[in-house]
């Protein structure tokens, strides 16, 4: 029986796995070198996973880039949670689109 005025949190917890063949890409689970309920062609493209946190699920700290509502449910629902690296960045698009404003804007 827990002392008073302790309480028993039922803080969900997950373990992050950084890929060794993919460069920012994150493997999220439940429970540490278990990964019985990752697909099996996920883990090989994944290559063998390194350690790389524990976590608390409790939104004291913030992921960097994945919504914490998104990888409870994931790692709920399927047993996992996959972070791929975000879109590289256009900068050549960004620089068109910047120039075809600045044109428009010249031409009124």
């Amino acid at each position: 029986m827990p002392k008073p005025g302790i309480l028993k949190s039922k803080s969900m917890f997950c373990v992050i796995y950084r890929s060794s063949k993919r460069d920012q890409t994150y493997l999220y689970v439940e429970k540490k070198d278990d990964f019985s309920r990752v697909p099996e062609e996920l883990m090989k493209g994944f290559g063998q996973p390194q350690l790389a946190m524990i976590l608390p699920l409790d939104g004291r700290k913030k992921l960097v880039n994945a919504d914490i509502e998104k990888v409870k449910q994931a790692l709920t629902e399927q047993g996992y949670y996959l972070q791929l690296p975000p879109p590289p960045e256009d900068l050549l698009k960004q620089h068109l689109s910047v120039m075809g404003q600045k044109t428009d804007d010249t031409n009124k």
